[in-house]
């Protein structure tokens, strides 16, 4: 079973997130719009082809990343999130929130080893 299949998305805090997305669009001429940017991520090789990939900002005073203290979230595809979720609890990898399939895929939400939120995406197909 392959784990992650790739970088779903980055997501970190902001002391002014109107001025930093302004900054972004200036600069870097990323288009983002008030919950952040895709960028499409085309694989035919890949376990969900045609996806995507999200940067996003967050205020500052977030409780998002909790009950992590980093400042950043990443998110990871999956490609079974089913599968991949039980056998990381018997590794011993705290599962801190597991959500129910939207529109977007399936969500969890794991602690590394030193106590950062990972997000775990299974895409919808």
């Amino acid at each position: 079973m392959k784990r992650v299949t790739g970088l779903g998305g980055v997501f970190y805090k902001a002391n002014d997130k109107t001025a930093l997305l302004a900054w972004y669009k200036k600069h870097l001429q990323i288009a983002a719009e008030d919950w952040g940017a895709m960028f499409s991520v085309n694989d035919s090789a890949a376990s969900h082809p045609n996806n995507y990939q999200v940067w996003s900002l967050f205020k500052a005073d977030t409780d998002y990343f909790e009950p992590s203290k980093a400042s950043f979230m990443i998110n990871f595809t999956v490609e079974d999130l089913d599968a991949l979720l039980p056998v990381l609890k018997e590794e011993g990898v705290e599962i801190v929130k597991v959500a129910e399939a939207s529109e977007f895929g399936k969500f969890a939400w794991i602690l590394d080893l030193e106590g950062n939120k990972i997000e775990l995406w299974e895409p919808t197909k």
